[in-house]
């Protein structure tokens, strides 16, 4: 059964807080950050602002897959997982 847009937004904002609470991540989580991002960039419901944020979100997993050091890239993003968090908040 597929998830409703509320439910991604739920879901991406869980892993991006994990990124900024925990300063960690995984391939895996970078993978899943782009798929939701760009699922729900596809949903007509979202706003033409929160599209504009999930590329954001999207640029940022298709960059850090390729990071040598998950960890440091979170923490040289901190600023911009704060804001995407506070973002998602007021979307939901």
């Amino acid at each position: 059964m597929p998830i409703d847009h509320k439910h991604q937004l739920m879901i991406l904002h869980d892993i991006l807080q994990n990124h900024q609470i925990d300063c960690c991540g995984s391939t895996s989580e970078y993978e899943q950050l782009s798929r939701l991002a760009k699922a729900l960039m596809n949903n007509d419901q979202m706003s033409d602002q929160a599209k504009a944020i999930l590329q954001e979100i999207d640029s940022y997993s298709s960059n850090g897959t390729k990071q040598p050091d998950f960890n440091r890239y979170i923490n040289d993003n901190q600023a911009q997982l704060t804001q995407w968090v506070d973002s998602i908040n007021q979307l939901s």
